[in-house]
């Protein structure tokens, strides 16, 4: 994996702590996803909690590479809760663990982390639309 704006491959493993929560850590080799248990499955809430785990720890570290601070030891732990009507998360938790960074930089990092595109997203949501295949299919004919 590599981040678009990094200059270091991240190489990082996400590990299931539970069926509403994740961490990512960097870590040497491919990607992997660990669970605590084998009864335990990658759900499509840990899929998301992953996506914005990855891309606050993107920037976070491209942030750390520029301003010549070491990342090795940041590691990201993204929870979630749900709502009813609809069924839905509700709310995400990201809490970052970095004991080399410097408390004078902790501000600055919390505001880097806001920058992930992820973020973005969730917060300013877009519009999904949901067609049948031959729906698009039997457009495209139409206007031809």
């Amino acid at each position: 994996m590599r981040c678009a704006l990094c200059t270091a491959p991240l190489l990082v493993k996400i590990i299931l702590l539970s069926e509403d929560s994740l961490r990512l850590e960097p870590t040497p080799g491919p990607l992997t996803i660990e669970a605590p248990t084998a009864e335990q499955s990658y759900s499509p809430f840990h899929m998301m909690a992953s996506g914005l785990a990855y891309c606050t720890f993107s920037v976070m570290y491209a942030w750390a590479e520029n301003a010549k601070i070491d990342a090795s030891d940041l590691a990201l732990e993204v929870a979630w809760t749900f709502a009813d009507e609809p069924y839905r998360v509700a709310r995400y938790d990201v809490t970052f663990e970095w004991p080399s960074l410097p408390e004078r930089r902790l501000e600055a990092a919390k505001r880097v982390a806001e920058m992930c595109t992820v973020h973005a997203t969730l917060q300013h949501p877009p519009a999904i639309q949901i067609r049948a295949k031959h729906e698009s299919e039997q457009a495209a004919a139409s206007t031809a």
